[in-house]
């Protein structure tokens, strides 16, 4: 038991190289959107089309995965997840027709990168008791990585190699990376170690699974995610054209998306650390207040220096306040289900996520103007922050002390 200390910071390692690798690994479909549409010929929303799935089955999967994880534990889950998703990248790079594409890429590889992040969250929270909400955010920086690595290496193998060869190169850095590093993963010590309660003490989780889906807790916390990802999903995915309509050249707008998810690295350590010291609800609310605000500024820039400025400032916050409602959820649930809670929230965000670019895209091709957008997002945003101040923590009940 000495070494569970040293060794929880080996989950919170294996937790951030696993979620960069295969968020990386999903979102090198941009890289290759042109490639493809090139050598295929196949229509450029077709190609887009498997990203939205992927979101979707991403969204869904979640729940389930996080479930099983706690059912047989998170390493089983991961490893799955690390051989299906390796096997799926494999399998779409020889795919023939948009069809088998999008159905490989879609369900398969984003069916298989959620066996991550649930499984990962729920085994984090387990392992720590005290550092927890930085614990979480450093696992989640991990995955923020995958912009900065996997994508890079996903443009430098398409300019040198076929996407369907650099695609069959991103399956085997998949399966050497992921596979290996799923079997540092282990239960947290409360739960792969059960100890026998005393005499007179409550033995057991004191609310059923299905209670637990049916709380306040839990309704709230699916509500707020799915708000708060609907809120900078439009934002996220809408900057680079809208910086473009503003003047900028491309190039530059690419730089403004780039700035925005190394600010993302910043947010996620530094709201990680004030959960850990001023609680995570109280972070939580203050930063959806702030994402609300900051999605305002979009309307305000114009300039390169202030789309910086403005992109920063989003991102900082937007990445920052997500882990923390792995945090929320632990202290309103059992350990034993955090899989299934964690991945029902995940899915809430994954169905958020996946409003902002057809709204955004509907907003624009129906005003010419992108306000819209960022006045809802701000709206949203509110109504995020109205829902995360009704959470309330699950009371647990004292041991009662055995008797003499």
């Amino acid at each position: 038991m000495s070494q569970e200390p040293r060794y929880r910071w080996m989950i919170v390692a294996a937790g951030g190289l696993l979620g960069c690798v295969a968020m990386g690994a999903m979102f090198c479909l941009p890289v290759f959107l042109r490639p493809i549409a090139q050598d295929t010929g196949w229509s450029t929303t077709g190609i887009s089309g498997a990203m939205t799935i992927a979101f979707l089955a991403m969204a869904v999967a979640s729940l389930l995965w996080g479930g099983l994880s706690d059912r047989i534990g998170p390493r089983a889950v991961v490893l799955t997840g690390a051989v299906i998703l390796a096997a799926s990248l494999a399998l779409a790079s020889r795919a023939t027709t948009l069809l088998q594409f999008q159905l490989i890429f879609g369900l398969a590889v984003g069916g298989a990168t959620a066996a991550v992040f649930a499984p990962m969250m729920a085994a984090v929270t387990g392992w720590f008791e005290t550092q927890r909400s930085l614990a979480v955010s450093l696992v989640s920086a991990g995955m923020g990585m995958a912009p900065m690595t996997m994508a890079p290496l996903a443009a430098w193998l398409i300019s040198h190699q076929s996407w369907r060869t650099s695609l069959l190169v991103l399956a085997g850095v998949v399966a050497v990376l992921m596979i290996p590093a799923a079997f540092l993963v282990r239960r947290p010590p409360m739960l792969a170690d059960p100890q026998p309660a005393p005499d007179g003490e409550a033995a057991g989780p004191t609310l059923t699974l299905g209670q637990a889906l049916r709380s306040r807790p839990f309704i709230v916390l699916v509500a707020a995610n799915f708000f708060c990802c609907a809120t900078h999903s439009g934002p996220i995915f809408h900057t680079v054209s809208y910086a473009v309509t503003c003047g900028i050249p491309l190039m530059a707008a690419v730089s403004i998306y780039s700035l925005e998810g190394l600010a993302g690295m910043g947010g996620r350590l530094a709201f990680g650390v004030a959960g850990d010291k001023l609680g995570a609800k109280r972070v939580l609310v203050a930063g959806l207040l702030f994402q609300a605000v900051a999605a305002l500024g979009y309307l305000q820039a114009r300039s390169l220096s202030e789309f910086y400025a403005v992109a920063a400032l989003f991102g900082f916050i937007y990445a920052g306040v997500m882990p923390l409602y792995a945090v929320l959820a632990r202290e309103a649930f059992p350990l034993s289900m955090m899989g299934t809670v964690i991945g029902g929230t995940a899915m809430a965000g994954g169905l958020g996520m996946s409003t902002g670019p057809l709204t955004g895209g509907l907003i624009y091709d129906r005003f010419g103007s992108y306000a819209g957008l960022f006045i809802g997002s701000c709206v949203l945003g509110l109504v995020a922050v109205a829902i995360a101040l009704t959470f309330r923590a699950r009371s647990e009940p004292k041991p009662i002390p055995a008797a003499a």
